[in-house]
């Protein structure tokens, strides 16, 4: 995969060009570069995860059948989608229902683009399923707004919205957890969206000189101010289909132990990994940068919480404790 694409990019030119492939069988690798944008160096990557692409079993009549030696493509054993997609009720229902609630994310750009996928979708449907579908996804309502209408999350939604639409830029008050305080910044708003059940304004952030994401539940306070909040022509969206939080290379891994009265812990920061040990004890995975936000959270758990990994932190929380409680000891003495 070239630097910059996404999985889903990646994924919808491989689904692309097996049918093309199967149908131009022998054609040169250079040729078939030119007909997807690519180079010919990245149609060789795909042809090599094709080869280990198939139907389920993973044996090897179940795979896929890649050669290129010589310049020349021969793809085989891969006719169960080298046919035109044909949908049931039930997954162009679904597909539908999708759609509908892009429409209803703010910010979302340019809807024609959902216009032509639905168009799409009917063609791979088949008229009748898709008027089955469409009928049954006219009668259901999508509200990507619920559990956001009402307090303080919905009046940051509402005038987020509001500087969205009039290309204005918006002053937030914000809590960085990571660092248990809450900073001012300006951001130029680029959109809104929703991922796991929470909402996130991605903008240009004057602060940080950067593009980032706020959750909506961590800000205490939006000002939508009079200047202009058009981004910089260099910001871009972040790709989200990895999800929302993406660690660097070199942050550290966090193993900690939770109870069930510090569970919260796993709902609120981003984890890699939650595991339910015992009872309801859990046990999480998560990525930082930063150990001494998690020393001070850890301080505040208390008995709720233990840190497992890594040894510094374990020593650091030890000796955080241990100073707290001779300090305890000495007042009481007093």
């Amino acid at each position: 995969m070239s630097a910059g694409e996404s999985a889903t990019s990646r994924l919808d030119r491989l689904l692309t060009m097996v049918p093309w492939l199967l149908n131009r069988q022998g054609v040169d690798i250079a040729e078939a570069a030119a007909a997807f944008g690519v180079t010919p160096a990245q149609v060789e990557a795909d042809l090599a995860l094709l080869f280990l692409c198939g139907t389920p079993g993973g044996m090897p009549d179940d795979l896929i059948e890649a050669e290129w030696e010589g310049g020349k493509v021969f793809l085989g054993n891969a006719e169960t989608i080298s046919r035109p997609l044909r949908l049931g009720v039930d997954e162009a229902l679904t597909l539908l229902i999708g759609l509908r609630t892009l429409e209803a994310v703010p910010g979302l750009g340019d809807r024609a683009v959902i216009d032509r996928t639905r168009a799409k979708l009917e063609e791979a449907t088949g008229s009748r399923a898709a008027q089955v579908a469409g009928r049954a996804s006219s009668r259901i309502q999508v509200d990507l707004t619920e559990g956001a209408q009402t307090g303080e999350q919905g009046r940051w939604l509402a005038a987020l919205r509001s500087a969205l639409r009039d290309h204005r830029r918006v002053h937030l008050r914000y809590l960085v957890p990571a660092r248990d305080e809450t900073t001012e910044r300006d951001v130029d708003p680029m959109r809104l969206t929703s991922l796991d059940g929470r909402w996130y304004l991605e903008g240009w952030c004057h602060r940080s000189e950067d593009v980032r994401l706020f959750r909506l539940d961590r800000i205490e306070q939006v000002a939508v101010l009079a200047g202009d909040g058009t981004p910089p022509a260099t910001a871009r969206p972040r790709d989200l289909d990895a999800g929302i939080f993406q660690p660097r290379e070199d942050d550290l891994t966090v193993v900690l132990e939770l109870d069930q009265a510090a569970s919260w812990v796993a709902d609120y920061y981003p984890c890699q990994r939650v595991e339910r040990t015992s009872g309801d004890d859990l046990l999480i995975t998560l990525r930082t940068a930063d150990l001494g936000w998690l020393s001070r959270l850890l301080w505040r758990l208390g008995e709720h919480a233990r840190a497992v990994h890594p040894p510094e932190l374990v020593a650091e929380v030890a000796a955080g404790a241990e100073h707290a409680l001779a300090n305890y000891v000495h007042d009481e003495g007093d």
